[in-house]
């Protein structure tokens, strides 16, 4: 057990390695996305200058809901290991991983979070400059229930984030290009994920539906934990739907692998 363990430490050291190596890039992003944060201050201030609420929120809990999904995206978000995966298919180099005794999944899975401790610590250094200057509008609940469901929300939510990004991965085992799925996956997670704007200001049967899918658990969810936007019984219950859509994507992983393998040609690699 201990042995297998040992593997997968390894493939994360590896990939700590090969992501700080690019670690100005992260760095460079991170500070970019303040130019996001002062869109976001500007047309939302905008919006609240002739309403002091909009949706049962304020101006101040609108802005720290923006900031926490920022944090959130680099922490457990999937940028590119779907085209990582794609890529390792399309040139062989898969190949090695059906010799040797290496879950594949799980090693694309412990190279993805050192990939978002580096991005996740990275965009740290922006917030530091961000910070001072927005604290009188941010306001964060303290109740403690928050901490406590939203840090395993946020697990679960890296962990959805990685098996949609590797499900698109796998396609490379039926087509040669997953562009067009990728990007039709990103519209979608940014507009039922909560990244264009909260879910909650939407017409409540697209809200409701959204919550019955797993793009609402990739990064609004742990959001909504955080900033106050959804109660305690909400949260208890959408910890169970999530926990059941990353039992259902993990299964689809393990589908697709083994589906996809009888189609693979070992050549290359």
């Amino acid at each position: 057990m201990f042995a297998s363990l040992t593997k997968y430490h390894q493939a994360f050291l590896v990939g700590l390695q090969s992501n700080l190596v690019y670690r100005m890039n992260f760095a460079v992003r991170g500070f970019f996305s303040l130019f996001h944060l002062a869109v976001v201050f500007i047309l939302w201030g905008a919006a609240f200058a002739h309403s002091p609420s909009i949706g049962g929120f304020n101006f101040g809990q609108t802005l720290t809901y923006f900031l926490v999904m920022l944090v959130m995206q680099f922490f457990v978000g999937a940028f590119n290991e779907d085209y990582q995966i794609s890529e390792e298919i399309r040139n062989g180099l898969i190949n090695q991983f059906l010799l040797k005794p290496i879950n594949y999944f799980l090693y694309r899975f412990s190279i993805f979070l050192a990939a978002r401790l580096v991005t996740g610590v990275l965009v740290l250094l922006p917030l530091l400059v961000a910070i001072p200057l927005l604290k009188d509008y941010l306001t964060l609940p303290h109740e403690w229930w928050r901490l406590a469901l939203g840090v395993p929300a946020m697990a679960l939510s890296a962990l959805i984030q990685f098996s949609i990004a590797y499900c698109f991965g796998m396609l490379t085992f039926w087509f040669l290009e997953i562009q067009g799925f990728v990007i039709l996956s990103m519209a979608v997670e940014s507009l039922l994920g909560g990244q264009m704007f909260p879910l909650d200001l939407m017409p409540g049967w697209i809200f409701r539906t959204a919550q019955f899918l797993p793009f609402y658990y990739q990064t609004y969810f742990p959001t909504a934990i955080f900033t106050g936007r959804i109660d305690f019984s909400t949260a208890v219950q959408g910890f169970g739907l999530q926990l059941g859509w990353v039992i259902v994507l993990l299964a689809i992983n393990q589908l697709l692998w083994v589906r996809g393998l009888r189609r693979h040609t070992a050549v290359g690699g």
